[in-house]
């Protein structure tokens, strides 16, 4: 008799929009899941991006603008507006291809 549990689902694809939160994701998984989004939102035609980080102590913000600063897809970024997260999320303008 098979369970419905017995084989695990595979990944969950989500649609790409323009925000990317990255409270739920553990610190060691974001450097890649930044690159990742990324690259998902440059390939659906996205070129303004927020990307929320927090506020906490910055290394969060720290990991994200390192891979931006590297990313040559990013024309430029910057602390979100006070309204969009403010100095706890970070605008990303990427350029076009």
């Amino acid at each position: 008799m098979s369970d419905e549990f017995d084989d695990p689902p595979g990944p969950i694809e989500l649609p790409i929009t323009d925000v990317l939160d990255l409270h739920s994701f553990q610190p060691a998984e974001v450097p890649q899941l930044v690159r990742d989004y990324l690259e998902a939102a440059w390939e659906a035609g996205l070129r303004s991006l927020r990307i929320i980080h927090g506020r906490g102590i910055g290394a969060q913000r720290r990991t994200v603008r390192t891979l931006l600063e590297r990313d040559p897809r990013v024309l430029s970024f910057g602390d979100a507006p006070a309204g969009a997260g403010g100095w706890g999320a970070t605008c990303i303008e990427l350029g076009e291809r």
